[in-house]
């Protein structure tokens, strides 16, 4: 059983928004075992609507899984660190474009602020890449936060090596023993391989 009793979630989610699905199932598993969330979303995952999903239904079903309000702007999410509001910080997804933005130290949208807020406490961030160009030119950023300190990875794969050959998806289900992982500074394992999206 995987102890997250207690243990202050903050949960990004960016604009993958084919994998919201999964990431809404993730967060109600982390609720389920204990976690508290501090649900929070990037401006494009907060105010786009798709095919997937309307922007607002999104925003209402992280913040009822929570049970508080999502944050949703910069202002918002600069106190996370220094209030000390969060243990992990957990981007799930987490896109190419956040994880170049985190590569370079770029604050510059709400997802990135809560990051970078958190990082002050020198405390773990854990990204669950979902991408269509993680293989191609975001290849070396997610290289970068693998050997940058306090980043750890939900395991990924391709997901449909056939027909997106650069595509990588985290297996979304390790999201929790991935964060717990963390939580004792060890990368959960294998980190490569085998994702079933």
């Amino acid at each position: 059983m995987i102890d997250l009793e207690g243990v202050r979630i903050g949960f990004v989610m960016t604009g993958s928004f084919c994998t919201f699905q999964h990431a809404f199932a993730q967060a109600e598993y982390l609720v389920s075992l204990g976690a508290v969330l501090v649900p929070v979303m990037s401006e494009h995952a907060a105010q786009i609507s798709t095919r997937f999903g309307e922007a607002a239904a999104h925003r209402e079903r992280l913040a009822e899984i929570a049970g508080r309000p999502v944050i949703c702007s910069i202002a918002d999410a600069e106190p996370i660190g220094p209030k000390g509001l969060t243990d992990v910080m957990a981007v799930v997804p987490c896109t190419s474009n956040t994880a170049a933005k985190l590569a370079l130290s770029l604050t510059d949208n709400t997802a990135t602020m809560a990051v970078k807020s958190h990082l002050r406490g020198k405390k773990p961030v854990v990204l669950a890449i979902a991408s269509n160009d993680a293989l191609a030119g975001s290849a070396k950023h997610i290289g970068m936060l693998a050997n940058m300190k306090h980043y750890y990875f939900v395991p990924y794969a391709q997901d449909d090596a056939g027909k997106k050959p650069t595509s990588l998806i985290a297996d979304f289900t390790c999201t929790a023993e991935t964060i717990a992982a963390a939580l004792r500074g060890e990368q959960y394992q294998p980190m490569v391989g085998g994702a079933r999206g």
